[in-house]
């Protein structure tokens, strides 16, 4: 959360990612900082998966992702 916040400060575009399961800590992380990131959250868990069940989460939010980047506001 901090890193994106630091670079949006620079004016570079970021999406946070994290697990559905962080949804209430990240917002009020993001609040505490003074910023409204662009965020995804997909399925907890995510430490137990398969590298094919990480590669078919990561291909379901990818759009979601490149959605956000480019879009003006969220």
């Amino acid at each position: 959360m901090h890193d994106s916040a630091c670079l949006e400060s620079l004016g570079i575009p970021t999406v946070f990612v994290a697990s559905d399961q962080f949804t209430d800590a990240a917002i009020a992380q993001s609040r505490s900082l003074g910023t409204d990131p662009a965020r995804v959250f997909v399925p907890h868990p995510i430490q137990d998966r398969t590298d094919a069940e990480i590669r078919d989460l990561a291909d379901a939010a990818f759009h979601k992702i490149i959605s956000r980047l480019v879009s003006e506001s969220d």
